[in-house]
Formats: structure tokens, sequence, C-alpha cells
């Protein structure tokens, strides 16, 4: 099942357009400006709100910044179980599942996205003294683990899944190896990526699908 973006959601439940507007302004900024480089007055130029209303929305500015690295790191996992889910969906045997999985994988892992894992790591390392961002950053990951156990639990009925795999381990493990590439991505000397790659297919074939 494909998951609802963080935008459709938000507006499903009601949020104000000018608190979604400077959410979305934000977002665009951190494309090529690290959150140091964005000010209130750039934000209140670029999208033409006053400064009473963005201080009408939330508590202070970095409330706002807060909310925009939220739905950053939301968008990409979103969109990753949205290419998850088309594979699942068009799937019918094990040996599929593993080739597909296999293409998705050098997609995922690739070296290019090295900085939107460093990114999503970042996210994750402000909730620790954070309590407003850990509860914001903290029920989105709930959803997207939880959506991403349905996945799985879906596999498993059609008897395609490990059994012996709770879908929540399941969606964590997935989620953990993703991300943990992430670790070579910033040293000076970097490991193979096709490698790499083999490693990925180990637990695809033998954790998640192992044959029967």
């Amino acid at each position: 099942m494909a998951s609802l973006t963080a935008q459709a959601r938000e507006a499903r439940n009601g949020i104000h357009p000018t608190k979604d507007e400077l959410i979305k302004t934000v977002v665009v900024l951190l494309d090529h400006l690290t959150l140091d480089e964005i000010t209130s007055e750039k934000v209140l130029e670029i999208s033409g709100i006053s400064r009473g209303s963005l201080y009408h929305h939330f508590q202070d500015f970095a409330e706002l910044l807060e909310l925009a690295q939220v739905r950053r790191f939301s968008n990409y996992v979103t969109n990753s179980i949205a290419v998850l889910s088309e594979v699942f969906a068009a799937v019918g045997t094990r040996e599929e599942l593993i080739t597909k999985l296999t293409e998705v994988s050098k997609v995922f892992q690739a070296p290019i996205l090295a900085d939107s894992r460093i990114e999503r790591l970042t996210a994750i390392s402000k909730v620790m003294h954070n309590p407003r961002m850990a509860a914001a950053l903290g029920n989105e990951q709930e959803r997207l683990t939880e959506t991403i156990a349905d996945l799985y639990r879906d596999l498993q009925a059609r008897g395609l899944g490990n059994p012996a795999l709770a879908p929540r381990t399941a969606a964590v493990m997935f989620q953990a190896y993703s991300l943990g590439r992430a670790v070579d991505d910033f040293t000076v000397t970097h490991m193979d990526q096709d490698n790499w790659l083999y490693a990925v297919s180990l637990i695809v074939e033998h954790i998640f699908f192992p044959a029967k």
C-alpha cells in the first residue's frame, strides 16, 4: 500500500495553508542551504508571509526549521515506500521479488544519495536533547515503520516473507541497513559498492525472503 505524503496527510488533518506554505518554503531552501544559513527574514521574503503570521503558527523559528526537517525526512522515506509498494504488488514469485529488490537496492544504496542519508541521520540526532523535535519526528517515524511492517505482513500472507521474522522487526532492519550505508558515506576510503550490494542481497535472500 502506498503511504500518504506528509503534505497530503497534514492537509487531511487540517493544517493551515499559511503554516504549510512556511514549511514548504524551508523544505525547498534546504535543497541548497544549511539550517544555519536559513533566516526568518529569508523565509518571509520568499513566502511573502508576515512575521506575525509566522509566530502565530509556530512557537518560534526553530519549530519551523524542525518541522521542515521532519517533512523532508518523511518525503524521502515515503517515496521509498511508494517504490517498494509497486515492486511488491507486481511480483508473484520469490525469484521475481529478489530480482526486483536487487534493482531497487542499487538505487536506494547509491553513493549519490549520501547527502540524503546524512541529512536523515542529522534529523534523528537532534531528538536526544529536543523533546519537541523528538515528538514530531517520532510520530512520523512510527507511521513509516508501521507502513513498511504492513507491506511485509502482506508478503508473509502471500507466502513470500519469512514467517519467523516479525513484520516490525523486518521494517526496522530494512531501514537500519538502508540508512546505515551512511557510515561509509563520509569516510576517506570507501568500501566497494558492488560488495556492499552483495551483502545487502544476502540479507534479502536469506533473512527477508529465505527459500522454503
